[in-house]
């Protein structure tokens, strides 16, 4: 089977979005199959993570796949000074695909330039999240009923938010505006602002965060002030509780507003939100599971028909 990577989302064509989506909704109907039955699995998280390591462990053995890896870098051989190489070259022997988080930026791309086998990036640093720029997408066209022409209100961590970062790059083929709501220090980098003016994205800058501001959005995606990328801990403590979503805030809201959030929450959606009509954080993370699915057929040459006229799925 033909085999590439899935390392940033960069590159990927409005035609390939929507037909990473339509294989989303294939599993979304049947998610138990048996097309990578025979094929290995490795996860590497170099970075602590919940959603994704168990969504990618999820979807591989939803589709027959078995699972190797590590969710601790401690307890491997770089605590004995093996390099990434060395890592990267040694589990290619074991496994079908790799699927690799890390802390440093670039990471993913140095491995899929060097491993004999696909590597998808389940995040590195603060640069790019494609896996969950998928999966971001197909709750956004399932809730929206298009990726064309949507209010987009982005809040919060913008500067270390690599979840923003890869949406801003996807959604350039849907003519979105979006808005950018954080205060100066975690303001979107000027490189994503450079982006935007380079191929016609609409944008607007807010610090202001309240009812009337985001009374517009189509989509409200909520970030966390992430702490583990601050090396001055004292700036995290200034804008730790800088943006908080409260239910009393909806009021104005457009019915079509749904509020996003990559997860995990700290304090910026109160828990009074959980229940309004307009919050959906928790689905999109269980979308998680079927766009996972179609990245891993589509790194292992799996086409959408192949998924569509599947003999092997499993009621």
């Amino acid at each position: 089977m033909e085999k590439h990577n899935f390392v940033t989302i960069a590159n990927l064509t409005r035609e390939k979005i929507l037909y990473m989506i339509e294989m989303a909704q294939e599993f979304e109907r049947h998610p138990n199959r048996e097309l990578l039955k025979g094929k290995v699995v490795a996860t590497l998280f170099f970075e602590p993570s919940t959603r994704t390591r168990l969504s990618f462990e999820t979807a591989a053995n939803r589709l027959g796949a078995r699972v190797i890896g590590f969710a601790d870098p401690k307890i491997t051989s770089g605590t004995k000074g093996e390099t990434l190489k060395d890592t990267i070259l040694m589990v290619s022997n074991y496994a079908d695909v790799i699927v690799m988080r890390h802390y440093i930026e670039g990471a993913a791309q140095y491995a899929s330039e060097v491993a004999p086998v696909p590597i998808v990036n389940a995040g590195d640093g603060a640069h790019q999240h494609p896996s969950q720029c998928m999966l971001d997408l197909y709750s956004i066209y399932k809730t929206q009923g298009t990726l064309e022409n949507l209010n987009i209100y982005l809040v919060g961590d913008l500067k270390y938010g690599r979840t923003v970062h890869s949406l801003l790059m996807a959604m350039r083929h849907f003519n979105p505006t979006f808005h950018f709501v954080a205060p100066k220090e975690l303001a979107m980098p000027n490189e994503y602002k450079i982006y935007c003016r380079e191929h016609g994205i609409n944008f607007q800058e807010h610090t202001a965060f309240n009812e009337k501001i985001i009374a517009d959005a189509d989509i409200l995606y909520m970030t966390r002030v992430q702490k583990e990328r601050f090396s001055d801990l004292m700036e995290y403590e200034r804008v730790k509780n800088i943006y908080i979503l409260r239910a009393d805030m909806l009021g104005n809201a457009k019915p079509n507003m749904k509020i996003l959030h990559p997860l995990p929450r700290v304090n910026e959606i109160a828990y009074d939100v959980d229940n309004d009509p307009h919050a959906y954080y928790i689905q999109q993370a269980g979308n998680g599971l079927f766009a996972r699915q179609a990245i891993f057929c589509d790194v292992l040459g799996i086409s959408l028909d192949e998924v569509r006229n599947d003999k092997t799925i499993i009621n």
